[in-house]
């Protein structure tokens, strides 16, 4: 007599867990296809608000370049020379303080300097600006007057030097100090997971801690930096504020780090330009962003390709 209710309890309960079950996979679904929508949707956004500048008489342009795509060359040529020069800075530091955290660090130091690196993510843009503008661009100032007088025969420091410091190294610096922290945050997640057995292993063959941090955790860890690599890249490419505030521009195409000829991002040029634009200039701003919008995309895309070319990472950073 017994059983029957026990029976229909369990049926009850299996029941819920499937209504359970198929409510979490509903909402699940909803959300992933919002975030394809809302991609969507500025995608047509941006592309709809865009073809009254492809197709303008470009002396209606701002500047009157002769044609949309030389007055977005050097938009996009800043734009990306700015963001991978902060990268190569960035990178490198942000890798040997995750492996410092991980591997390296007293635990009590590691979650104290963890702690904050993940402040420092938190600080805004206009703080990291008005640093920028008010102590690192005087501070280096001197430093590039010395490049261009020791190291003018290289292109990246021909002379003149900028007499402010505000130029495309400066901002680069500031964008990599942004970045830092969330290249660290990835990069140091990834390194806790390198399998312990692997590095059990180096150790026990007679391998020293670099030589196992080499062979054990870095070739893992490797997707998961590519990853992070390009989520600080992404976030160089769309700063706005710090460019705005530090970089003293010009419509140019430039390589030089040093000087007063500074080529100009595509945010920073929105962020300046927009409220006095009207007309055709609107619409070339918001085409100056579609293009920015694709940048990343295509960005993001080799980024996906190379992390999935890789069959042992596990997928825990990616």
């Amino acid at each position: 007599m017994s059983s029957a209710p026990a029976s229909s309890a369990r049926k009850w309960s299996q029941s819920g867990s499937r209504g359970k079950d198929r409510a979490f996979y509903l909402s699940a679904l909803l959300a992933g296809l919002l975030i394809l929508v809302s991609l969507g949707a500025i995608a047509v956004f941006l592309i709809i608000q865009s073809l009254p500048a492809l197709f303008a008489n470009p002396k209606e342009l701002p500047g009157s370049p002769s044609s949309f795509w030389a007055y977005v060359a050097p938009l996009a040529f800043g734009t990306v020379w700015a963001a991978v020069l902060a990268l190569i800075m960035a990178l490198p530091v942000s890798i040997g303080i995750a492996l410092f955290i991980s591997h390296y660090a007293p635990r009590r130091i590691a979650s104290v300097l963890g702690y904050i690196i993940d402040l420092l993510a938190a600080v805004p843009s206009v703080v990291f600006g008005l640093w920028g503008i008010k102590v690192l661009a005087p501070f280096v100032q001197p430093f590039y007057s010395w490049l261009t007088a020791n190291l003018g025969w290289i292109p990246l420091f021909a002379p003149p030097a900028s007499g402010t410091g505000r130029t495309i190294l400066t901002v680069a610096i500031v964008l990599a100090v942004m970045v830092v922290p969330i290249i660290t945050a990835i990069c140091r997640e990834v390194f806790v997971q390198a399998p312990r057995l692997h590095q059990e292993a180096a150790l026990a063959l007679g391998a020293t801690k670099w030589e196992m941090v080499r062979t054990a955790v870095l070739p893992y860890g490797t997707p998961g930096m590519i990853s992070a690599s390009m989520l600080g890249l992404g976030r160089a490419l769309g700063e706005t504020m710090v460019v705005a505030m530090v970089l003293s521009p010009a419509t140019v195409i430039n390589f030089v780090l040093t000087g007063s000829a500074n080529p100009p991002t595509i945010a920073g040029n929105i962020a300046l330009n927009f409220p006095e634009a009207h007309g055709v200039g609107v619409n070339a701003l918001i085409a100056t962003g579609l293009i920015l919008f694709v940048i990343t995309l295509a960005v993001n895309a080799v980024a996906r390709l190379i992390i999935n070319r890789r069959k042992e990472f596990s997928g825990a950073a990616g």
